[in-house]
């Protein structure tokens, strides 16, 4: 009979065993995107000590399965912080991560009891929004979508490789430029799925932010131009361990996760390419410049002029985070 309990300190070595052979088959899927750290069993039993003693800002949650003294299945989730461009009028989202993972011989039914429990637990800390991620097919993404979970981000996997397109770096008379077309971009996402609503300030902070990322030198801001005004923009960045499970290596894994151009402005548009495919090529270019060996490009699920860009150049879905409807 399988249990679903909360994680207990007795429970980090099996845990790790767990974690460490859900990490192994997502390098098995892509070596490069989710190669695993050189100590990585110490690496993971170190995050889970302290995402379950309190020693991270966020709040972790931990539910394992058990069955006949063995552990068969964890779901490990957060509430996840709200960037400051956006509304957050129902507060923190629950988001299960994509380490919630299930052993090849459980029990039928033992995701479909870890998300339950994991879903009552993130209630119950306040989490009005319910989200999840994951990145191979199997039991846990079955369950997700028996749940009712629908696609809300797709994480496309970059292509690295030096850039055939050169787009110019931002600079400080950029910023009103980029400012103005992050307002299109946000009207766009809001379109598409109110999770996005904006912040009533959302432009001030959008600049602020760009201006602090002027000074940061781990990225490259990249802008195109046509008649002395910014057409879009894209800023291409070091992923942070939030990004990838524990096990996986951070370093050396770029992101592109402010992109846009003003050709996907009308969202249901088809054949956009041209100078938004040649910003998102330069984007990857700078990421292959600074030696990254992998890399992910953030798109919504349901933006079709951008999502059907992605997909008739090559670009393929590495990771998805949906959102129970």
């Amino acid at each position: 009979m399988t249990v679903v309990r909360p994680f207990s300190s007795e429970d980090t070595g099996a845990v790790t065993d767990l974690l460490l052979q859900d990490a192994a088959a997502r390098q098995a899927c892509d070596a490069d995107l989710w190669a695993m750290k050189a100590e990585a069993g110490d690496a993971v039993a170190g995050f889970i000590e302290g995402a379950t003693q309190g020693g991270t800002p966020i709040r972790h949650g931990w539910m394992v399965a058990e069955e006949d003294g063995r552990i068969t299945g964890v779901a490990h989730s957060i509430l996840l912080p709200v960037p400051p461009i956006y509304a957050g009028e129902d507060g923190m989202p629950g988001l299960l991560m994509e380490d919630c993972a299930v052993a090849p011989d459980a029990s039928s039914g033992t995701a479909e009891a870890l998300l339950a429990a994991a879903e009552d637990d993130l209630t119950k800390a306040g989490a009005k929004i319910l989200l999840a991620s994951h990145v191979l097919p199997g039991a846990w993404a079955a369950a997700l979508e028996g749940a009712g979970y629908a696609p809300l981000t797709l994480y496309f996997r970059a292509r690295i490789e030096t850039g055939a397109h050169k787009v110019p770096l931002a600079g400080a008379g950029d910023i009103p430029g980029l400012v103005a077309q992050s307002a299109v971009n946000r009207d766009c996402l809001y379109s598409v799925d109110p999770f996005w609503k904006p912040h009533p300030e959302a432009d001030a902070r959008f600049e602020s932010w760009m201006r602090k990322s002027l000074t940061l030198t781990d990225r490259d801001m990249l802008v195109t131009e046509a008649g002395g005004r910014v057409t879009g923009y894209a800023i291409a960045h070091p992923a942070t361990p939030l990004h990838l499970p524990a096990a996986h290596e951070p370093k050396g894994v770029g992101m592109i996760d402010d992109y846009f151009h003003e050709g996907f402005a009308e969202v249901g548009a088809t054949g956009v390419a041209g100078e938004a495919l040649h910003l998102l090529q330069a984007a990857e270019g700078a990421l292959a410049a600074r030696g990254a060996r992998a890399g992910m490009m953030i798109c919504p699920a349901d933006w079709t002029s951008k999502r059907e860009m992605l997909e008739a150049s090559g670009h393929e879905v590495a990771l998805t985070w949906s959102i129970r409807r």
